[in-house]
């Protein structure tokens, strides 16, 4: 049998490679926000490495981090750190209500995450008019705020992609069969908070 009259076959399974431009097992619009956070990761990287450099390697760096009479406020940091963690849970709780068919669901997910990454953003706002140094303090100063402003930045984009979805939700664009319009903001937002752990951890505790 040709291959023309296999594929005009029904149940026919496909052979060969995929359809191009089309992963087999990863769809491409999910495989393009994981190439995209891969490269912001490693925007990421060069600012830990610039951290790293400042703590550890500089011989002018500092026994005590932060250096006196400094204090990073590691209580805020942490009950925003919770704050985020959480956001990731209604991010996951409004997905798998779509996938469900529950609108409802998905509406107070989205709504909840955006409320509580707000809330992230407004903590981190009123952390930076206290805490007390500025940039010009010297190079902990500087890689303080480029982690953790670089962080903020990611927080708000997340958010703009959030409130997209959330508008298109109470407009009823979304169903179980499509949905990546709340997929792909939700797998950035996952990126989102599990970079701020490894903000709060190195910057705050370590």
């Amino acid at each position: 049998m040709s291959a023309h009259a296999e594929a005009a076959v029904p149940g026919h399974d496909h052979h060969g490679p995929p359809i191009a431009n089309h992963s087999s097992k990863v769809d491409a619009t999910v495989l393009g926000m994981f190439l995209f956070i891969g490269s912001e990761a490693m925007l990421f990287g060069s600012f830990f490495a610039a951290y790293f450099f400042v703590r550890v390697v500089n011989p002018d760096a500092p026994a005590v981090w932060p250096p006196p009479p400094y204090e990073f406020p590691k209580f805020v940091a942490g009950i925003n750190t919770a704050i985020l963690i959480t956001s990731s849970f209604t991010m996951h709780w409004a997905l798998q209500s779509i996938k469900r068919n529950n609108r409802r669901g998905l509406q107070a997910g989205l709504v909840l995450t955006i409320l509580m990454g707000t809330a992230f953003l407004l903590t981190q706002f009123i952390e930076y008019a206290h805490v007390g140094f500025n940039t010009s303090d010297g190079a902990f100063a500087s890689v303080f705020f480029g982690l953790t402003g670089l962080h903020g930045a990611h927080v708000f984009v997340g958010l703009t992609l959030l409130t997209i979805a959330a508008v298109r939700a109470f407009r009823g664009h979304y169903s179980p069969e499509h949905h990546h319009g709340v997929e792909l903001p939700g797998i950035y937002w996952h990126f989102v908070d599990v970079m701020w752990v490894v903000v709060y951890v190195t910057v705050y505790l370590l």
